[in-house]
């Protein structure tokens, strides 16, 4: 059990101190650049990742930093913040809702605490390693279905999905499953914690897009794993599922 709640409070506040930043922007309407990878990034991740950097270097001088948009800095205490100022930016620039702020918490190599916050939708994840998940202070809670045919299935990445070998049996596989939503990545993964969808599978991610989300998820009672099997968030991608979809998901990706 994480023990230094500590870092989970002043996370917390810390990114809903950048979502009232992101808010300001979203609501006025900006034009992003185009970064090497062809992703895009705005004014507002910019702002939004000094101003989380710049918090937590001065609440927790000795841990290190890792950032989407550059923040970097070695660790002295053995935990690292690892930061996504504005996840789902193509959703951002289009004006819809399903964007965060996601922030972990590394320490030895394992995340232990992590915060996704929607502002738009006005809605804070959070978890702890042994202390639960919760959205907006109260429990969630993984999906007890284990049935494709009642279950909801979310995917992102379709465009890419050519590059992994179980592509060509996609579509057949999708068919036994209840719904099949793309949401938006923290969306999805959150509807996967709090038992509203059983199973997002992700294409291709970074650290930082997938360190709070993990370990949201895994507090919720669901399951993360890598498509080569492992558990890491350095593994490119991921599937977060409801329990009882895990063997399943398992024989897709793998």
């Amino acid at each position: 059990m994480y023990q230094d709640h500590s870092h989970l409070v002043i996370g917390r506040s810390i990114a809903r101190q950048a979502g009232e930043v992101a808010l300001r922007y979203w609501n006025t309407g900006l034009r992003a650049d185009t970064k090497p990878d062809d992703s895009p990034v705005t004014a507002a991740d910019r702002e939004c990742e000094r101003l989380i950097s710049s918090a937590l270097e001065e609440a927790f001088p000795e841990d290190g930093l890792l950032g989407e948009e550059g923040a970097s800095k070695e660790s002295r205490s053995g935990r690292r913040w690892i930061i996504d100022p504005i996840d789902g930016t193509r959703d951002f620039l289009r004006g819809n809702r399903a964007w965060a702020v996601l922030i972990g918490l590394e320490e030895a190599g394992e995340v232990v605490a992590g915060i996704a916050y929607l502002p738009a939708m006005n809605e804070m994840f959070s978890a702890a390693r042994g202390c639960g998940a919760y959205c907006n202070d109260r429990p969630i809670h993984a999906s007890p279905i284990a049935d494709p045919g009642q279950s909801v299935l979310c995917m992102n990445g379709f465009n890419t999905v050519g590059r992994h070998k179980f592509s060509a049996g996609l579509v057949p596989w999708m068919k036994q499953f209840w719904a099949v939503r793309s949401m938006g990545g923290s969306l999805d993964a959150m509807m996967v914690a709090r038992g509203q969808a059983e199973l997002w599978i992700e294409i291709s991610g970074k650290p930082w897009d997938f360190a709070a989300l993990k370990i949201i998820a895994e507090e919720a009672g669901a399951r993360f794993f890598n498509f080569d099997g492992g558990s890491s968030i350095y593994g490119g991608n991921c599937v977060i599922c409801a329990p009882g979809l895990e063997a399943l998901a398992k024989g897709l990706v793998s």
